[in-house]
């Protein structure tokens, strides 16, 4: 299997790929769902890791600092700084924000690398629905220093339009904010890993192209 195929297991093992009905945020009936929510363990967190960095290093990201978004953005960065140094020998700087200004001690709002200009900064997230905590962060970054942002990296792209938009929040990231996302797998290696029984659950293949065929922005 290829890294996809691996990752899209994993998912599943860890009970973080569901399928069945479930209600979204946004209202709409998808016939999967992903909670990151499941995963809990260390072993999880590292394997985790390691496909981040794998999406990284076959996409050649330029990269000098991941950044992740509090809360869960925080073990994301770490798990893929340490993967990308044990798997590919890049020693990557990390950082994450807090939620609230630091005002003793070293204060701040960042906590680990420091940002300069023209560092080259990859954001690293768990999923991707509205762009909303894209939008929170951008001016964060941006108010620190020039920064680059070459990138952010999300486990699964939905390819959905979004609620205000023809466009899917992947599509609007770049359009709007000039960052390209980059995600591990699409909902469409999942369906192709569940047509070669990669994952058992095959009998969801229709309902999940039915949602697609509804819902999916044109990519």
């Amino acid at each position: 299997m290829n890294y996809k195929e691996e990752f899209i297991r994993f998912l599943a093992e860890c009970g973080v790929l569901k399928f069945g009905t479930f209600k979204l945020k946004s209202g709409r009936i998808a016939p999967y769902f992903l909670n990151a929510g499941e995963y809990k363990t260390g072993a999880q967190i590292k394997r985790l890791g390691e496909f981040y960095a794998a999406c990284i290093h076959e996409n050649k990201i330029p990269v000098q600092t991941l950044f992740g978004p509090a809360y869960k953005g925080v073990p994301l960065a770490l798990s893929a700084a340490v993967a990308l140094y044990e798997k590919y020998g890049v020693d990557v700087n990390f950082c994450f924000d807090r939620k609230e200004v630091k005002d003793h001690g070293e204060g701040g709002m960042f906590v680990g690398k420091q940002l300069e200009d023209g560092e080259r900064v990859v954001i690293v997230e768990d999923v991707m629905t509205s762009g909303k905590a894209l939008k929170e962060v951008l001016p964060k970054l941006r108010g620190a220093a020039k920064v680059d942002i070459t990138g952010m990296v999300i486990t699964v792209d939905r390819m959905e339009k979004a609620l205000d938009s023809e466009k899917s929040a992947v599509q609007q990231a770049y359009a709007e904010e000039g960052v390209k996302v980059y995600s591990i797998v699409t909902i469409r290696d999942i369906i192709d890993a569940l047509e070669a029984d990669v994952i058992p659950g095959k009998e969801h293949v229709p309902a999940i192209r039915e949602y697609l065929a509804q819902y999916g922005a044109k990519y």
